[in-house]
């Protein structure tokens, strides 16, 4: 079956975000990332600030509401955190998506979101801490934080987040389709991967 969807979850720094929109590009498709902050703001209401803080990262203790929340399904975000909002909105947001078809989607969880359909291609990127390091500086530039720092925190949040509403492992082999190494492959390389892979 042709894929129409493809998820890319990635590691902080490995260029994932840069091989998601050359994929969607190369592709003719829909690139969807921080697009998602914009339309969870508009379904929500909620402040840029809230939904910016709440993407892509979360706690164990918002699992359990959170559980409650996207098995109820619906667009009625009364009585729950401002994390669940942000949350069921993204869940909401990803599924429609997805149904209108063609389309890359960043992060997010949108790997699990989607994991019943046939149509969707998960894929994870993943670099050294040597490429990672060099790729954030060159594009985001140095912080008072040491950079080591600011991979593993990014990194850490991204898998609680996962953890707290898929139950398993952000970044394990058996989650995905396709795991691909951007530091020793490059990141034009994984894209035309990705691509031929959709392609066949």
């Amino acid at each position: 079956m042709k894929k129409r969807i493809v998820t890319i979850s990635r590691e902080f720094g490995s260029g994932g975000r840069t091989i998601g929109k050359l994929v969607a590009d190369k592709l003719g498709y829909k690139f969807y990332d921080t697009e998602i902050i914009e339309r969870v703001i508009e379904e929500t209401g909620l402040a840029r600030e809230i939904v910016e803080k709440y993407d892509e990262y979360a706690t164990h203790k918002n699992s359990f509401l959170y559980s409650i929340a996207v098995n109820a399904g619906g667009d009625n975000y009364s009585g729950l955190s401002f994390a669940n909002r942000v949350q069921v909105a993204q869940v909401n947001l990803i599924k429609k998506l997805a149904q209108e078809g063609n389309c890359v989607i960043m992060g997010r969880g949108a790997d699990y979101i989607l994991r019943e359909r046939e149509d969707c291609l998960n894929v994870f990127i993943r670099a050294d801490m040597g490429f990672r390091a060099r790729h954030v500086l060159e594009n985001y530039g140095e912080t008072d934080v040491k950079i080591e720092d600011r991979l593993r925190d990014k990194d850490v949040r991204r898998k609680v987040f996962y953890r707290s509403f898929a139950m398993r492992e952000w970044g394990a082999c058996e989650n995905y389709n396709l795991m691909l190494d951007s530091g020793a492959i490059g990141i034009e390389k994984c894209a035309d991967i990705i691509c031929s892979i959709v392609k066949e």
